[in-house]
């Protein structure tokens, strides 16, 4: 009977033990729900503590394969029949094994067990309770002799108990010894043999050996196993395989796919070495097309018991399905992908699905037509998934204009065995997550690979595929056909630096800060003094700081907010920025009206309840708009990398805003670029009306053009006719505009109180009869006081000087303004 030299500690490392064991030791199951209070900074180490130092009270009892998963439970309380959660606190579930050498009884090794796990434990504000304990006494199998043939040569390992570790002498040197572990499995309460420890073996198989490996049926499973271990050591020791190297392992590898059937335990360890040598750096691109038909035909020959099989390896994926063609209504193929290092979780289900799987990076949905494309009574169906982009680079040899785009997305692919699938009139329906979020102006484009593209080495082409964007982040690709597909995206325009990007960052929040802390103080101001705000385009200038003093806070806020990750929260921070983004739209659209009305249309003009109809269109529409896009789809808002989307943001942070594109191009693009051609068509006739007041009455040219500029440049800023720039940011030019677009519209708020609080004579008398004091203080403004519209009445000829105060129209443009209308009649009208 085999001596156990060596146990296992939880975390795999060996524990000297210095007595030999006549027998097995005892082992025992334990599930346990316990509840934990406090607020630990890592919970799950101080369980792990805990338990270890309950029962690991000597040298001869350990813990071995524990396991915690976290769950919240609330303490419930009855009352008149009604439940009522008074508390919440965290429960975690364990399961892990209790491995124990001296010769007890099982009764005291249960009972001493029990009592140590349900005594409470307290250390500080931290509190473990144990809530339920069910210990069971399993009797695992020993692991029986089995031989092993590798690179290192061939070891029979004795039988073993479980968790014990057998050792053997290497066979080069002889030295240093080869360990082994018969493992107990947390999951069957069952033993195997772990991979062995062959660290101090020397090899005594190389690469260069490998082309004298001759492959028969019989020796399949031990080829491939001898290629995964070369494999192994040769990238332990580089981090890539060399052009001759590669060439041997993919031709020994098919030609064990083509002499003999394929077992799922020798196509998974196939799998892992081809995901090996595309992780590692091993320019792969030789063999691209080699080891993609490889893989076909693997899992065409492949034989496996039960319906499907699927095998998975760290960013790559198979699923192999045998569909009867009977009742075929459609096949869904859906992977997720958390980390290139990790193995892709895979999802197969009946049916066609129009639109993505849940928590899905890639999902290829087959329609039920191509139940005519099958052969036999039942067909092969395969699923593939690649999470790196190497075995599909496009030679740049390439005439095409394909240079011009970068693989976006993961490739997934679907085929029937011997089948050429294509020219279906119900397209396959592929949705794929892009790597980087797709901004406004970007372009993607669904494609296949095409394997006899650029004289046979493979390449991008988009025959057959309809692109159609669900958001920044997904796409979905309407297909004819079955082959590998992905998303690229074009990178022909010209990009900006990742110091561009800070900088316009920066910039933006800067500008945002600043206009934030001048349209509070604007404001302030008019909202103090009452005789500021009792004319038309104060008021409206007062709704248009709001709403712009919104939308600054908010895109401040924005990023933090997002970075709470709660679904809900940010839902409503971006229905909000979108909110106070169309309401500052709205209202430079309104002083556009108001101007035009005016100025232009002077003569009979009667609008009752002036300003409560702007304020009902001004935050009125806004409202609309957001709660139609709710209605009709709340997930169109949510959390994304920000992108010019959100304004003008160039950052990777989390950023809450629309996502879908419809939406966006719709609700934003659009009706930002309508209300600026009506501004911008507003501001030309304004010019138009006031040069000709000018023309009429040359003496009015003598104010000066430096005050004609500054009224020019405070009608362009309440008309938001610098967000323009925007639309122009492309070409060689986009950075430069980039830059003023930032500048200029971050700082939207601050020429506000600059144009309209600072350079107004009338608020500086304002603030110095009330917050200066001394010879600074103005006792005296009531000539000015006269010159503003009273209890909202106000002549015709008062809508034309009320654009003078809109624009701050000093000098020659005032003076116009104001002759024009001498002769208008006095009638009275009632305002707002």
């Amino acid at each position: 009977m085999p001596a156990r030299p060596t146990a296992m500690s939880s975390t795999g490392e060996p524990l000297d033990v210095n007595e030999t064991a006549v027998g097995p030791d005892k082992f025992f199951r334990v599930n346990m729900t316990l509840s934990i209070t406090g607020s630990p900074t890592n919970p799950k180490d101080i369980i792990e503590k805990w338990v270890k130092e309950t029962l690991e009270v000597d040298d001869t009892i350990l813990v071995l394969n524990l396991i915690i998963k976290e769950n919240v439970g609330r303490n419930m309380e009855q009352n008149n029949g009604l439940t009522t959660t008074y508390d919440q606190q965290k429960q975690y579930y364990c399961i892990f094994h209790v491995q124990e050498y001296n010769i007890i009884s099982l009764e005291e090794m249960i009972a001493f067990i029990d009592a140590a796990l349900t005594s409470k434990y307290e250390n500080g504000s931290i509190i473990i309770q144990a809530i339920d304990v069910a210990i069971k006494h399993i009797v695992p199998e020993n692991c029986l002799e089995e031989t092993t043939s590798t690179i290192y040569g061939q070891y029979i390992w004795p039988e073993a108990f479980p968790q014990v570790i057998q050792d053997m002498g290497c066979k080069k040197p002889v030295s240093e010894r080869a360990y082994r572990l018969c493992k107990l499995n947390i999951e069957t309460d069952m033993t195997s043999w772990a991979e062995p420890d062959m660290t101090n073996c020397n090899p005594l198989v190389t690469m260069s050996d490998l082309d004298n490996i001759t492959v028969t049926i019989g020796n399949t499973a031990e080829v491939v196993n001898i290629i995964q271990n070369l494999v192994d050591v040769q990238l332990n020791n580089s981090p890539e395989l060399s052009s001759s190297e590669l060439d041997s392992v993919v031709e020994k590898l098919n030609e064990v796919v083509d002499i003999s059937v394929i077992k799922p335990a020798v196509g998974a360890n196939i799998v892992t070495i081809i995901s090996d040598i595309l992780l590692s750096k091993t320019d792969v691109t030789s063999v691209a097309s080699i080891v993609l038909n490889l893989t076909d035909r693997m899992g065409n020959s492949m034989d496996f018991q039960g319906k499907s099989v699927s095998l998975t390896a760290p960013s790559l994926a198979l699923s192999i399905i045998d569909e009867a063609a009977d009742g075929f209504s459609g096949l869904t193929f859906g992977v997720s992908l958390v980390s290139s290092l990790l193995n892709p979780k895979t999802f197969v289900n009946q049916g066609f699905v129009s639109g993505p799987l849940p928590d899905t990076d890639a999902t290829i949905s087959l329609p039920s037509a191509l139940q005519s494309f099958f052969t036999r009574n039942t067909t092969r169906v395969q699923f593939q998934f690649y999470g790196t982009a190497d075995l599909f680079q496009e030679p740049y040899t390439s005439s095409t204009t394909q240079s011009n785009w970068t693989l976006n997305s993961y490739i997934v692919s679907a085929n029937i065995n011997n089948s050429h699938v294509s020219n279906l009139k119900d397209r396959v329906v592929v949705t794929l997550s892009h790597q980087t979020p797709k901004r406004p102006e970007d372009n993607v484009q669904c494609m296949f690979w095409d394997f006899q593209k650029n004289g046979g080495q493979g390449g991008w082409n988009s025959r057959g595929c309809e692109t159609r964007s669900i958001s920044s982040n997904q796409t979905s690709c309407l297909c004819d056909h079955l082959t590998h597909f992905a998303v690229l995206l074009d990178v022909s325009r010209t990009p900006i630096s990742e110091a561009d990007s800070q900088i316009l960052t920066v910039i933006s929040y800067l500008g945002c800060g600043i206009s934030s802390f001048f349209l509070g103080i604007t404001l302030l101001t008019y909202l103090a003094f009452e005789k500021l705000r009792q004319d038309y385009p104060s008021k409206i200038l007062i709704n248009l700081s709001a709403a712009l003093l919104g939308l600054n806070m908010l895109f401040l806020l924005d990023s933090w907010l997002a970075s709470f990750s709660n679904y809900g929260l940010c839902i409503a921070t971006a229905a909000t920025l979108h909110y106070f983004l169309l309401a500052s739209f709205t209202w430079m659209g309104l002083e556009a009206v108001h101007m035009y009305l005016a100025l232009v249309k002077v003569f009979n003009i009667y609008v009752p309840s002036y300003i409560l109809k702007f304020c009902a269109v001004g935050w009125g529409i806004p409202v609309v708009i957001v709660s139609l896009v709710l209605a009709i789809d709340r997930d169109a808002y949510g959390n994304a990398e920000a992108e010019d989307a959100a304004v003008i943001l160039k950052s990777t942070d989390p950023f809450c805003w629309l996502q879908n594109d419809v939406f966006y191009y719709v609700t934003v693009v659009a009706f930002v670029l309508l209300i600026l051609l009506c501004n911008i068509s507003v501001f030309i006739v304004v010019l138009i009306q006031i040069r000709r007041m000018m023309a009429n009455k040359p003496s009015a040219s003598s104010g000066g053009s430096l005050h004609d500029l500054r009224a020019l440049a405070s009608l362009t800023v309440l008309l938001g006719l610098t967000w323009s720039v925007g639309f122009f940011s492309f070409g060689p030019g986009r950075v430069i505009l980039m830059y003023l677009f930032s500048i200029f519209n971050t700082l939207q708020g601050f020429f506000v109180f600059l144009f309209h609080c600072l350079m107004k004579e009338n608020v500086r008398k304002q603030w110095r009869a009330h917050l200066c004091c001394g010879r600074f203080r103005l006792s005296d403004y009531s000539d000015w006081s006269r010159s503003v519209t009273v209890g909202g009445l106000c002549k015709k000829n008062n809508l034309v000087n009320s654009v003078s105060d809109a624009s701050d129209n000093t000098s020659s443009i005032g003076k116009v303004s104001g002759s024009s209308t001498s002769s208008a009649p006095n009638q009275h009208h009632q305002g707002a």
